[in-house]
């Protein structure tokens, strides 16, 4: 993880004519359909134990399936069918975040979204995007409902992970790389 000064550099709040800047929101995502719990519980359980100890892999697809039927009986009949709002709200975020640092910096900042465990929104899938639209610099921000070392360490496990995979040769295709912490408690 990068440490970034509360400080900024007199001169450094805008981008040279050469800059694009991808802003990548790490969020948990949530499933919107009731056929995709088993393979998100998979994904997140797979995770979060590998965190505590270490559990055999042949275990996570029944677990995950049994957990699926609960997650279907819970939400699909005590609750109608109930979908969480989540990934509205962070599209909503995304776009009101994207809006502002493009009134400020215009179309050289694009906002993108990656969900810890939900396709098309993983960070590899994500990342890949980003590569392809040949984003250099990238800003990442874990936007997470509970910000903690646990929960953004799992975001910023997953990203590490992805650009450590998404390699060209001896040079790395991205050129600049920060991590900010969470600044819900930061008045400016």
């Amino acid at each position: 993880m990068v440490a970034i000064s509360k400080t900024v550099e007199k001169g450094s709040e805008h981008l040279s004519n050469q800059d694009n800047v991808a802003v990548l929101l790490m969020g948990y995502g949530e499933v919107e359909s009731y056929n995709d719990f088993a393979s998100y519980n998979e994904q997140a359980l797979n995770l979060l134990t590998a965190k505590f100890a270490p559990v055999p892999a042949w275990v996570y697809p029944p677990l995950a399936k049994l957990l699926a039927l609960f997650d279907r009986h819970e939400w699909g009949h005590t609750h109608h069918d109930f979908i969480s709002p989540h990934n509205a709200i962070f599209e909503r975020q995304r776009a009101g975040i994207e809006e502002n640092l493009q009134a400020k910096w215009g179309n050289k900042v694009k906002v993108f979204k990656a969900f810890n465990f939900c396709a098309p929104f993983l960070p590899s899938q994500v990342l890949a995007e980003i590569k392809a639209q040949g984003f250099e610099k990238l800003l990442i921000y874990p936007l997470l409902v509970v910000d903690s070392i646990f929960t953004s360490g799992i975001a910023i496990e997953q990203v590490n992970q992805t650009l450590a995979s998404i390699n060209d040769g001896e040079c790395h295709w991205v050129k600049s790389l920060r991590y900010i912490p969470s600044f819900f408690n930061e008045p400016d």
